[in-house]
């Protein structure tokens, strides 16, 4: 008896489904935080000449090439001047001086990214976005992500091609 072979479908290619990985979008150069909670005096107040005194004399060599996040973790009230102190300090060092901690910078990398995107070509997609990646996706660039795509796919998907959660049907009325 002669053996049968038949061709293995690849069911995914088929349908049309287009994945997309955010982390297309992420930026893989370093953030380093810097925390003006450790130059507050009993983390509640910033003295101006003691904190010029620290920043000349700070090791700013771990920064270089990186984007620093400068942000305050205590609720101290931190006057404007400070940030553009680290910054001045940072200069020279640092590729890019951010505001936020390091998870809101991580975010605006994703959303730079994004905002560059012609999301108008998934018009009337079957998009998943891809659950699985090599770097920590935020939930922040999912959310904004959604965003983009609702106005113009037929459905959003969230996960792998072989075990997805539907987040998102347009109506069929038009």
């Amino acid at each position: 008896m002669a053996e049968q072979h038949s061709e293995i479908e690849n069911k995914v290619a088929r349908s049309g489904l287009i994945t997309l990985d955010l982390q297309h979008w992420y930026s893989p150069e370093g953030i380093e935080p810097f925390d003006l909670k450790e130059y507050l005096h009993m983390e509640l107040l910033l003295r101006e000449k003691e904190f010029r005194q620290t920043l000349a004399e700070h090791d700013w060599s771990p920064y270089t090439g990186k984007t620093v996040a400068v942000f305050c973790s205590t609720d101290a009230i931190i006057a404007s001047w400070a940030y553009m102190l680290v910054a001045a300090h940072a200069h020279g060092h640092a590729k890019n001086v951010v505001f936020g901690i390091p998870e809101h910078v991580a975010f605006e990398r994703f959303r730079n990214g994004m905002d560059a995107e012609d999301w108008s070509r998934y018009r009337g997609k079957r998009v998943l976005l891809k659950g699985c990646a090599d770097v920590e996706v935020p939930p922040s660039a999912y959310l904004y992500a959604t965003q983009k795509l609702l106005p113009y796919v037929e459905r959003l998907m969230y996960g792998e091609a072989c075990s997805f959660v539907p987040v998102y049907r347009a109506s069929r009325e038009a």
